[in-house]
């Protein structure tokens, strides 16, 4: 739920000027009711002014009323057309300067493991530009060399959710092409859950699939039955008492 500004200076607005409950005046300020009874015991945000939510356009009076009448009643801050759509992220994504260094290594991965996604979508996904995407693309960016491809998820320059979501974005508008995929491309183009669902492809070609067990000999696979049982005995071929006799010769004079 959307909170109002200045949570703090309007939870004291309300503190000192209604009757309404702390319970419910820590849940549209988004604090915590031990917070909002320590502002009404002074221990908490001393100094503060009380910001009106009524005069800024946030609550009503009929609002309040309610709420004063009904402890169970849950506080919903006023609609208000001009504020509508504030809370989405406008502009490139914003990229921490620690990061920045690895952004060509993350565009390099998503064009190399990703290459139906347009421009658009790369430069939305890690906060870079197209002409950056383009040089990467064409090799023709000046530390192509050295860029290695690392996924951008693992950078922490995307969510797992975001680089799907884009995805599954590009797999549906290459069905509606009525392309074609292999099973390489259907693997890129669905989710990290959905890929790791999918059967894996055979490890042996399908044209020499069944030759792993062919044998250029036309001995019998059961030759180690027919074979005779070979004992310490018999495969020395030590004659019985030899060893006596020569202890004896040697003991003669």
């Amino acid at each position: 739920m959307a909170k109002p500004l200045m949570a703090k200076a309007t939870a004291v607005w309300l503190v000192d000027n209604t009757t309404i409950s702390f319970k419910q005046i820590a849940d549209f300020v988004g604090m915590h009711e031990l917070e909002v009874q320590g502002i009404a015991d002074g221990d908490v945000a001393a100094g503060v002014k009380g910001f009106d939510p009524i005069a800024n356009n946030q609550l009503t009076q009929e609002e309040i009323d309610t709420a004063q009448n009904n402890p169970l009643h849950k506080l919903k801050l006023k609609f208000n057309p001009a504020a509508s759509g504030e809370e989405k992220r406008r502009g490139p994504r914003y990229t921490p300067l620690s990061k920045r260094q690895d952004r060509p290594n993350s565009i390099l991965w998503l064009v190399k493991f990703h290459p139906e996604l347009s421009d658009g979508q790369i430069a939305k996904l890690v906060g870079t530009t197209k002409p950056t995407i383009q040089s990467i693309r064409e090799r023709t960016h000046w530390n192509i060399s050295n860029m290695q491809p690392i996924d951008p998820v693992a950078l922490g320059l995307c969510k797992q959710s975001e680089l799907d979501a884009i995805v599954q974005k590009a797999a549906a508008k290459k069905a509606a092409e009525g392309g074609v995929m292999s099973d390489d491309e259907r693997r890129k183009l669905v989710s990290t859950e959905q890929s790791l669902e999918m059967d894996s492809a055979p490890k042996i070609p399908t044209a020499i699939e069944g030759l792993e067990t062919f044998s250029l000999s036309d001995e019998p696979e059961d030759k180690e039955d027919d074979e005779p049982i070979v004992d310490a005995d018999s495969f020395f071929n030590l004659p019985k008492g030899g060893g006596d006799e020569e202890d004896e010769d040697d003991l003669r004079p």
